[in-house]
């Protein structure tokens, strides 16, 4: 006698049809359902609030909710369309904006970042008005000045953040006394940089007692040199950054900022010389060229009143 099932579990697909579990769902409704959901941390870093990194820790500390409830599992997927996602109790609007790419020369003292839970004064003081939300990609310390780059674009930045050790960067150092040119040399292969002698102010070339150089290092190179040049009593009193791979500071001031476009942004990923834009020139209509016989001078003759 065959078997006869009278009560099958039932549930409803994404189209709203009952069916049982003998009924399975169509390959393309499945294909078309996982298509629609993202991880949460790409949806928060689309959306300008966070990079992917920092959403990742939002997610953990259970400040992200899909359809209030508390999100702490990092693969978590939602639908932007029809789940609501919020973080720290607002919710988060997609918006087709597009992506914004800037050079920000920051001041020493200033955080580099948009929040400080001690008060001190960050990236967003020097942003006020700025119409699109961007965040800082990669780290520069309090005390230091120069370069910061910064975006809305959430998928460059998590690539930049995973070829950060490999970008080359440069620094102008200022440290307490003058290292000879033996020293100078050992010191950078110690830490790993190349170091060579900058030219230094007018006032002070030649009778200064502290001297700028300029070094090339990685994101943890600098750290180490810190450290050697202590120890050798040649403490580091200050730090400018002034290229970032091929993004350099020339031209921008002190709290002020540069707007990037796409093509010249993404430069920074190939990790590529940037190639200044030269507007092309329209050729001219030439006039055809017309022999004219050279003109003769004659001597002017001065005759007297006899004519001679």
């Amino acid at each position: 006698m065959p078997l006869q099932f009278r009560f099958l579990p039932r549930y409803r697909s994404a189209c709203g049809a009952e069916k049982t579990l003998f009924d399975l769902p169509d390959e393309q409704e499945v294909r078309i359902k996982r298509k629609m959901q993202e991880r949460l941390q790409k949806i928060i870093a689309r959306a300008g609030i966070a990079s992917r990194r920092h959403a990742e820790q939002l997610i953990l500390s259970g400040q992200v909710r899909v359809n209030g409830h508390v999100v702490t599992e990092l693969g978590t997927k939602a639908d932007p369309e029809k789940d609501r996602v919020e973080v720290t109790g607002r919710g988060v609007i997609e918006e087709a904006e597009r992506p914004v790419y800037l050079l920000m020369n920051k001041p020493p003292e200033v955080m580099s970042t948009l929040a400080d839970p001690e008060g001190r004064k960050t990236l967003r003081n020097l942003l006020r008005g700025f119409p699109s939300r961007v965040y800082p990609v990669g780290n520069l310390e309090y005390a230091s000045s120069g370069i910061v780059f910064m975006t809305n674009d959430g998928d460059l930045a998590a690539e930049l953040l995973k070829k950060w050790e490999h970008l080359e960067q440069i620094y102008y150092v200022k440290i307490k006394g003058m290292l000879t040119l033996t020293d100078l040399e050992r010191v950078g292969k110690e830490a790993g940089v190349k170091m060579q002698t900058l030219r230094q102010p007018g006032a002070a070339r030649g009778h200064g007692a502290n001297y700028w150089y300029e070094v090339t290092s990685r994101d943890t190179k600098l750290e180490s040199l810190r450290r050697l040049l202590l120890k050798e009593k040649h403490p580091i009193e200050k730090v400018k950054r002034v290229a970032l791979g091929p993004l350099t500071i020339e031209g921008i001031a002190p709290g002020r900022y540069r707007l990037l476009q796409a093509m010249e942004a993404k430069t920074i990923l190939a990790m590529k010389p940037v190639k200044k834009f030269i507007p092309r020139q329209e050729p001219t209509e030439q006039k055809p060229f017309e022999h004219k016989p050279p003109k003769r001078r004659f001597q002017k003759r001065i005759f007297d009143k006899r004519g001679r």
